[in-house]
Order: structure tokens, then sequence, then C-alpha cells
């Protein structure tokens, strides 16, 4: 199975004509004579190993479309897809003369799932690009890459010039350095995120907001419970309901997600929907808890 990975982005910039230059403004790496990075196209491997390293419970579909010279992060029908140009990859890393730039390639589109980037409509800025690339450099070096090798696919293909939607090469190699640094142990979190923190619901909205997205969620009850919230329908957390005020929160894939009153795999689920209130009441027709919508 050939690999799939995602492309690290899209930047604007000048470059001599000899150089051939994608619809993201990267460059495109000249056909290696002899490619010995084949083994790292084989993708769940190395997919299930970034993801154990930062210990995210999360699936992704690949898509492998050669002549795109690219690869990307994206959702197709409510599921995580990375899509991938397995000869454009190949290439990069004969160009780089490593296979870890694949694989930071792979971890900076992983980096704009795993901050819910492909779900705004804001599409590609440089504060996004900056996430992924510090995700990259984090997720690399808890897979044993070096720094060097972290950087690599970044310090060959990326535009020395920043533009609307994407840094200059400079801050974008920075960022990938903090990220590698924080994993190792020799620097602050940037921004107070720590990739190792897979996505939650987010609780309590801002103060007097007006936003009818997030949920209130109402425990009727004589004593305090704990139900089990997901975003994706496979992981879930925990959240303490007291009786004496709702819980207020909101999914961060999609504009609905999932509640039980288990951790367990054959418990019943609940989907919940944003713009609406749920209540928990107890039922005596059936004997247990039930969710109902708040009219």
């Amino acid at each position: 199975m050939k690999l799939l990975f995602l492309l690290i982005g899209m930047f604007v910039s000048q470059f001599v004509a000899a150089q051939r230059i994608n619809q993201c403004g990267f460059i495109i790496p000249p056909p290696g004579t002899q490619s010995n990075f084949t083994s790292v196209y084989e993708a769940g491997n190395y997919v299930n190993q970034m993801l154990d390293s930062i210990n995210w419970q999360e699936n992704f579909n690949i898509r492998e479309q050669n002549g795109i010279n690219n690869a990307y992060a994206t959702i197709i029908r409510n599921q995580r897809y990375i899509v991938y140009d397995n000869n454009f990859l190949e290439n990069l890393d004969a160009y780089a003369k490593t296979k870890w730039a694949s694989l930071s390639v792979m971890a900076h589109e992983m980096g704009h799932h795993y901050r819910n980037h492909v779900v705004s409509s804001s599409g590609s800025t440089p504060a996004k690009e900056i996430e992924a690339d510090y995700f990259s450099g984090y997720v690399m070096a808890k897979m044993g890459a070096g720094l060097n090798e972290a950087l690599a696919a970044m310090q060959n293909i990326a535009s020395e010039r920043g533009s609307n939607t994407h840094p200059a090469k400079a801050n974008r190699l920075e960022a990938i350095t903090k990220g590698w640094n924080y994993a190792k142990g020799n620097s602050q979190p940037e921004n107070n995120s720590n990739p190792a923190s897979p996505p939650q619901p987010q609780q309590n909205p801002p103060p007097g907001s007006n936003d009818a997205s997030w949920i209130y969620l109402y425990l009727y009850g004589n004593s305090e419970m704990t139900v089990y919230l997901s975003d994706d329908n496979k992981s879930f957390t925990a959240a303490p309901l007291k009786t004496t005020q709702p819980f207020v929160f909101k999914f961060e894939i999609y504009n609905y997600g999932w509640l039980s009153f288990s951790n367990t795999a054959n418990a019943k689920r609940y989907q919940l929907q944003h713009g609406k209130d749920y209540a928990i009441i107890w039922s005596r027709r059936s004997n247990s808890w039930i969710v109902t919508v708040v009219p």
C-alpha cells in the first residue's frame, strides 16, 4: 500500500525559471533517478506510529492521487482524509536525501486535522500554517527524527517569502524547531498549547456569548453524574455534570457529536446537535436515564 500524505501548504514566491512550482507555491522536486524510500509509503505503519507518539486515537482515510504534485488534508463526507501524490513524496525524499522529508509533510497535514483547520471556512492563514509546522516538529521529535531531519522538507521546498496565506520559510523553520525542542523537553509549549493533548469538546462559552451553537446540558436528578462526550463517536471524554448548573460546551470537529452514559463499546450513544439544548432525566417507564431535547 503506498503512502498517504499531506501537503505542507501554499506559498507564493519567485523562483528561477528552471524550477517548477506547484499550485501551493512549493518547488516540485526533480524526479529521482533512484529511490530508496519506497518503504516510507507504507501508510498504515507510519500513520499509526505518529498517532501513537502523541496518544491520539483517530482514524484517517488515505487517497493516492498521482499527478497533483502535492498532498493535503481534507474532510470528505465527515471523514478525515489525507490525499497525496506518491511520486511527489518519493521525489521529495530523494531531493532532500532523507526519508524524514515526506514524513514531516505528513505530520504537517496531520497537524491541520489535529487543530481542526480543515473545518474552518477561512482557508489557509499564516497562523494556521505555523501551528501545523509546530505540530510537525513535535511529532518528528517523538518519532526519533533529529532536528535537521525534521527541517529537511521545509528547508528544500518552502518559499523564502511569505504571503497572505502562508508564512515565509524562516518563520516556518522556526516553528518546526520550537515544536521539536518542546517535544525534547527543551522549552515551554507554544501559546500554552500542548500537542500531546488530543482535541476535546470545548466547555464554557465566553461571558455573555450569544452563539447558539453552544450546547447547554442539564441534569435533573438528586446527585451528580459523569457522562462521556465525543467529537468523532470513537474517543470519549468524561464530562462531570452537576444538578445545580448546566454543563455548557460545543463540539470541535463538526456541528454535532455524541453522548454516552458509559465509556464502553456497547453503551448506547445519543447524537447531540449544535443549536439545541438537552436534559438528562430519569424515565420511570424505561427505568433508565434518557436524553431529551429542551424545548
